[in-house]
């Protein structure tokens, strides 16, 4: 068998593409890629899928090859074969990380296939030349959860090749095949692709698309809706033959859970007073889209709900003097009222705050008291330094002696984030930094989240002893129309109850499911163990680098990795012959040292840096993790030579927002060697 190394990043942010067959990574040569198949069989959100791609050697000589292919962090890579000269070779799993050089003189690569191949590539050597005109065809399987939200679910394929091949494939073609429990309304491909076909009986749907004799430039885009009249807990299970388990007891369990929103006992009525700054600066773009938030979070408040509007520049006004009832009425005073706002003045934050702030003594504990606050500025007339606007808001809630939750949104440059992260954070909220122009879009996404409860410090209880080892741990917090994905293990299929608890806004909330286990096998359900095995294995790497790399940890994850067939970072896909009986497989070597980051503490920015003693050839990555052990940025760099590296990190989270105050930590990973620091960002 062809020998074969290959590690999947288990926390990589990039969406799965067209793998490369490289030649020569410096000079961006590759064979051409003449079909790509991609086959997607899913039930209730958790896909197999099968990327299949055929290349070809056009070059006139036998070439050896390289194949580059990046992979989502929520996905679990199953299997790998491929075939080449009329032959199947199918890899295994070994302890030993992956060969990360690439093809060609230098070492070094084309810029086109860097940023095709994303930040956290992965690799494997197809030792056997394909020879002049003939195929090599290279077959991946991975599991992965969609994502969802409000009923919608996505699958996302990038399928544009554009900047490896300018050439038309022969052959494009996807088959999605969906089974749910819930009714599925709809199933559409969202991007523009040829031959589309549907069927949808509401409980079974498949989707194709085939394109011929056309360059891949599209990538593919799938969504389905599923009925959210249905909403509730539901669960997959299989119980594996003790035999076919490392462990002895085979039950294996995911439950996807989701609140009713029907489910009206559940929603706590909240007291809620958007502020909006109206000053000069707001002029433009600004304005418009805080009206539109504004108006948009008014149409969709709820029966029960008290509110208030407080807009301020100079001077403060407000729609009126208390909170008001929503109502057809009220809802369309306040339509009209945000429709008048103008900008024009200067920057008042502390009298809106004492407008805004007195208008909650009529609120108590039992409702959700919420203020969002929309600035675009600093203070200009009234209290103006940082530190004592701080303490006067603070002070000015603490008065009142009802919880309130300050959310702010700061807009623009010119904003003071340190007031605005300081008083959202002493008042069980949050502080975002945006960009003029997406005000509107993250404010109304943020809203239909907090509309009905959130569910934090959540914990989980089952009626029955049987179940152990559930992940994530600790879990997520759960927001409507959002879920929570659990997987555990059983050693006895009985009934059972899930209780869910946890806090919304101050006030207990619990959730009640009914868990149904199967006592048998059950073959369509068979990556249930890898997909507990990837979660268990993401908890325990966050234990090992908290812990200072504990060794104990490490062996375990290696143990985890190959019993069940999921890639770690200490682990990859190889030849059994490789497979020794080291109790210690991957040794974490001294020729890699870790130089700190600077400034720490820092604001807005750090350099982390470290230093490279041997001949190396490859991307390292550096993962930054908050103290919940939550991964909140991936960053690259790419290391040629022995030497010193330095790579920024702007303070700024995956999704582009400003990370709040607070202690981080990173890993670098070096392919051999992983290591870590600490960091503390103030603001």
């Amino acid at each position: 068998m062809i020998k074969v190394l290959l590690v999947i990043l288990l926390f990589s942010g990039i969406i799965l593409a067209n793998g490369v067959a490289i030649i020569d990574a410096e000079s961006g040569t590759f064979l051409d890629l003449i079909e790509s198949n991609i086959q997607v069989n899913v039930e209730n959100q958790v896909a197999i899928i099968s990327s299949m791609q055929t290349f070809k050697n056009l070059s006139g000589s036998a070439k050896v090859v390289k194949y580059g292919f990046p992979l989502p962090g929520s996905a679990s890579a199953t299997a790998l074969r491929w075939k080449i000269n009329g032959i199947w070779y199918e890899a295994s799993f070994a302890p030993t990380p992956q060969d990360t050089t690439t093809p060609g003189p230098g070492g070094s690569m084309a810029e086109d296939l860097k940023a095709y191949l994303g930040d956290t590539p992965i690799y494997y050597d197809v030792e056997q030349a394909v020879k002049a005109d003939s195929s090599l065809l290279i077959e991946l399987t991975y599991v992965q959860l969609l994502p969802y939200e409000f009923g919608n679910v996505d699958f996302i394929y990038p399928n544009d090749y554009s900047k490896i091949q300018s050439a038309a494939l022969d052959e494009q073609q996807i088959c999605l095949n969906l089974t749910s429990l819930r009714t599925i309304n709809s199933i559409q491909m969202l991007s523009d692709h040829d031959s589309i076909r549907v069927i949808n009986d509401g409980s079974l749907a498949v989707l194709t698309s085939k394109t011929y004799k056309k360059p891949a430039t599209l990538d593919y885009h799938i969504q389905y809706s599923l009925s959210l009249d249905e909403l509730g807990l539901y669960s997959l299970s299989t119980f594996m033959p003790a035999d076919k388990v490392p462990d002895g007891h085979g039950g294996f369990f995911v439950y996807i859970a989701e609140p009713d929103p029907s489910d009206a006992g559940d929603i706590i009525n909240k007291y809620f007073t958007i502020i909006i700054d109206h000053s000069g600066s707001m002029y433009g773009t600004k304005m418009t889209q805080a009206k539109n938030a504004a108006s948009f979070i008014i149409e969709n408040l709820n029966e029960g709900d008290w509110f208030n509007i407080v807009d301020f520049s100079s001077d403060v006004t407000s729609m009126n003097s208390y909170h008001t009832a929503f109502n057809n009425s009220t809802k369309a005073q306040a339509l009209t009222y945000i429709d008048n706002i103008s900008a024009t003045g200067g920057t008042n934050i502390a009298s809106a705050f004492d407008t805004a702030t007195l208008q909650f003594t009529s609120a108590g504990d039992s409702t959700a008291n919420i203020i969002i606050f929309l600035t675009d500025g600093e203070a200009t007339v009234g209290i103006t330094e940082d530190n004592a606007l701080i303490e006067h808001i603070n002070q000015t809630v603490a008065a009142i002696d009802t919880n309130i939750n300050i959310y702010c949104f700061g807009i623009g440059n010119d904003v003071q984030k340190k007031v605005l992260t300081s008083i959202s954070v002493e008042n069980n909220g949050f502080a975002e930094f945006l960009e003029d122009d997406i005000l509107e879009e993250r404010l109304t996404n943020f809203y239909l989240k907090i509309r009905n409860p959130v569910l934090l410090h959540t914990s989980m209880a089952f009626s029955v002893p049987v179940v152990s080892e559930t992940y994530p741990d600790p879990l997520p917090n759960l927001y409507k129309g959002q879920q929570m994905i659990v997987s555990g293990r059983y050693s006895e299929a009985v009934p059972l109850d899930v209780t869910l608890k946890g806090e919304a806004f101050g006030e207990e909330v619990t959730y009640n499911y009914a868990l149904n286990l199967i006592d048998s096998v059950v073959q369509k359900y068979q990556f249930l163990p890898k997909i507990w095995a990837k979660l268990k294995i993401e908890h325990l790497l966050i234990e090992y680098y908290l812990l200072n790399e504990s060794a104990e940890i490490k062996n375990e994850i290696i143990e985890l990795s190959l019993a069940y067939g999921v890639i770690s970072p200490f682990t990859s896909f190889g030849d059994a012959t490789d497979i020794d009986d080291e109790t210690e497989p991957v040794k974490l070597v001294k020729e890699y040292e870790l130089l700190g980051n600077f400034p720490n503490p820092f604001n807005p920015s750090t350099t982390i840096q470290f230093k490279v003693s041997k001949m190396l050839n490859r991307v390292v990555t550096i993962k930054i993790y908050d103290t919940l052990g939550r991964l909140v940025r991936i960053l690259s760099i790419v290391v040629t030579h022995p030497g010193h590296y330095e790579m920024q990190w702007d303070g700024k989270l995956d999704n582009g927002l400003p990370a709040a105050s607070g202690n981080y930590f990173y890993l670098v990973d070096f392919g051999e060697a992983i290591l870590a620091g600490k960091m503390q960002l103030l603001k």
